[in-house]
Order: C-alpha cells, then sequence, then structure tokens
C-alpha cells in the first residue's frame, strides 16, 4: 500500500462552518490516525464564487482549531496546464466532445441526454467539452469506507462537464487531476459529494490514474432540517479560543466519538490527540 495522503480542500467561496469542520476534522483524524500526511488544497477555480480574503479566513480558521496541514497550500487556479494536458488525453481517446446545449434546453431530463455526441447540435455557439459516460467504466462500484458498497450505472451519471462554456474548468476534473499529481491515496468527505464519486473514478479510469479509497460521512444539519451550507447561511466558525475548544468538542461528537464532557474545556491539541487516539479508521462515522 502507499503511503497515507489525504487532503482537506474546501472552496473558498467564504469562511468554513461547522459541517465544514466536521469534514475537516475526520479527515485530519484519519491521515494523523495512520500517520500520514494532510494536505491543503483551495480549490478556487472559479473566481467569481471566490470573494478576496476567502481563502486567508479559512487558513485561520483552520489554525485555530488546531488543523495544521502539511507542506505548502496548491491553488487550483495555478493549475490550467495541468487540466487542459488532461482534457486533451481525453479527446484524444474519443471520450470527451464539444456540446454547445444549455441546461435550459435538457432540463425536462434528470441528467444531460448526450444531444452533441456525435456533432454539435448548434455549430456556431459556444461550447463546454463533457466525458462520455456511455464509453467509459461501467457499471461504477467501490467499496466506500462510511456507506459501504456503491454502483452506479453510467445511464444514470450523465455526461458531466468538464470544461465551462465561459472557459472555466469543472470541478470534476480538477479534482480528479489534482488528487492523482499529489498523491491523494484517502479522500474523506461529506456524503453531499458521494454522487460525484462515479464520475471521478470513470475519469480516473480513462486517464490511467490511480483511484484514492473513498470514505463519505453523515451530512451534518440544521434545526431547521437542511444541510449546513454557505447558501443556508450557516454561522461562520470563531477563531476565539474560548469558542474554539466547545466547538471542536461538539465536533468530535457529531462524529459519534463520545468524547468526556471535561474534555470541551481542553486545548485544542489536547482535544485533537484524544480524537487521533480514538479514531477509528475502519468503522463508519456516525453510524
Amino acid at each position: 500500500m502507499r503511503p497515507y495522503r489525504g487532503r482537506f480542500a474546501p472552496t473558498p467561496s467564504g469562511p468554513l462552518h461547522f459541517g465544514s469542520l466536521v469534514a475537516a476534522l475526520a479527515s485530519f483524524l484519519d491521515a494523523r490516525r495512520a500517520d500520514g500526511t494532510w494536505l491543503l488544497r483551495i480549490e478556487d477555480i472559479d473566481p467569481p464564487r471566490c470573494p478576496p480574503g476567502a481563502a486567508d479566513t479559512i487558513r485561520r480558521q483552520l489554525e485555530a482549531f488546531g488543523l495544521h496541514w502539511d507542506g505548502p497550500v496548491s491553488w487550483q487556479h495555478e493549475r490550467d496546464a495541468a487540466y487542459a494536458a488532461a482534457l486533451t488525453r481525453l479527446k484524444a481517446l474519443g471520450l470527451a466532445y464539444p456540446c454547445s446545449c444549455s441546461r435550459k434546453q435538457w432540463r425536462a431530463h434528470s441528467v444531460y441526454p448526450g444531444w452533441c455526441r456525435e456533432a454539435v447540435r448548434e455549430p456556431g455557439k459556444r461550447v463546454a467539452w463533457r466525458l462520455r459516460s456511455d464509453l467509459g467504466l461501467r457499471p461504477v462500484t467501490w467499496q466506500d469506507r462510511g456507506f459501504g458498497r456503491q454502483a452506479f450505472e453510467p445511464v444514470d451519471l450523465g455526461d458531466v462537464v468538464l470544461a465551462r462554456k465561459d472557459g472555466l474548468w469543472a470541478y470534476q476534473l480538477a479534482v480528479v487531476v489534482d488528487d492523482a499529481d499529489q498523491g491523494i491515496t484517502d479522500v474523506v468527505r461529506g456524503a453531499d459529494l458521494l454522487d460525484n464519486t462515479p464520475w471521478q473514478r470513470q475519469l480516473q479510469h480513462a486517464l490511467g490514474l490511480p483511484t484514492p479509497r473513498y470514505r463519505h460521512l453523515p451530512l451534518v444539519m440544521g434545526p431547521d432540517g437542511q444541510k449546513l451550507s454557505k447558501q443556508n447561511r450557516a454561522p461562520a466558525l470563531p477563531e476565539e479560543d474560548r469558542t474554539v475548544r466547545p466547538l471542536l468538542h461538539r465536533a468530535l461528537t457529531t462524529l459519534a466519538l463520545a468524547p468526556p464532557d471535561a474534555l470541551a474545556k481542553a486545548p485544542v491539541a489536547e482535544q485533537l490527540a484524544w480524537g487521533i487516539a480514538h479514531w477509528d479508521s475502519v468503522r463508519t462515522a456516525g453510524n
């Protein structure tokens, strides 16, 4: 087995919230329990969504909770050449095609129906580039460390966008290329990204890249029953020690580690040491 390499990869569209903390903490504990490396990658390939200073805030928040990463921070906005090379490779393999269709045109379908697979439907219009899911890995299966065996059929996936019409790179291509180039062996993240994994595995297979182990975590829900998210105005994480300590204890509790009540007042380093010692890298978190 390759030495463990994990990562936390937030989009700097705003500060981290409690749901982000739980995901980051689980990824951190999983790496440290395995005596592995834990990296920080800032996924800023969509500049309009990334206000100035948001990435700095995220780094300060992680440091306030004792979640110190190894090595330099990786930035997706510096990775254009790597993404372009991957797309060129997919084109050469006949697995990527230009698409002029808009979401409005195919909104009556559950997934994009592949109208431009053989030829661009509306020549002269700007195009995105899509992955041909019908020619790739099928079915897409993996043993998820959090949710058990997963299986998806390509017909249920649709042809995911790799490069957008506005010239920006799409998440699925960028994350696959970055995980491979950084030697990521283990991805620990929220269950809201579980249905992204089939596309990523298809891309890994098409590009001949290694496949990480995946562990998806139950989502953290707010009092209104909605997933905690920036879109739902989840409160930003604090950076003051007096509020960080009880919130870190709450995050350990959310991960079903059952920390003792007295630990809520302990310094973050002590709480993290306790979390690492009690983290079971095999069992399903939250179940």
